[in-house]
């Protein structure tokens, strides 16, 4: 195989890459249109239904504003007198109850395991001896400072008392 036929075989070969890419790039174009034509419906939808929604809202608010209602409350603490019927309850059949229950269990026994891990991890731990030596200092400081103004307090009103007794003596 000469040069020329080579270099002939790449640009045939790059313009059949070319030919591919632009088919692609065609193809591409075409499903962006149509997708694009697919958003613009379904947003014409969506300001139409919110439209009516908007309209059927403003007719109510506007007979409200017309005549301002009072409610009287009638019937506190009675079941069933809300003006709607109470909820049904509902029934469930053993294997679904057996479910609920054993996935909150679960759920219950995973968080309260992690809680624990958490708490027992080293970190935890050590954080929260150092609060507390923090708040024994604490403590003892606000203690020692109740004490001595305590004692300033009463030896204050034992010299009152002696000065009070000098004075009725003389």
């Amino acid at each position: 195989m000469t040069r020329d036929q080579s270099v002939l075989l790449a640009l045939v070969g790059l313009g059949i890459v070319c030919l591919v890419l632009l088919a692609l790039v065609v193809l591409l174009g075409r499903r962006l249109r149509a997708a694009t034509a697919r958003s613009r419906a379904e947003v014409t939808d969506l300001q139409e239904r919110l439209e009516r929604l908007e309209a059927a809202q403003a007719a109510p608010a506007a007979a409200a504003e017309a005549a301002p209602v009072q409610f009287v409350i009638t019937d506190l603490g009675r079941p069933g007198t809300s003006g709607r019927p109470d909820p049904e309850p509902v029934h469930l059949d053993a294997p679904a109850f057996a479910d609920i229950v054993l996935k909150e269990t679960v759920v219950k026994a995973a968080s309260l395991v992690h809680g624990v891990r958490r708490g027992l991890d080293p970190a935890t731990r050590n954080r929260i001896r150092f609060e507390m030596k923090q708040e024994v200092r604490r403590s003892r400081k606000q203690r020692r400072a109740d004490l001595k103004a305590a004692q300033r307090d009463l030896h204050a009103r034992q010299r009152a008392e002696l000065a009070a007794d000098n004075r009725e003596a003389s």
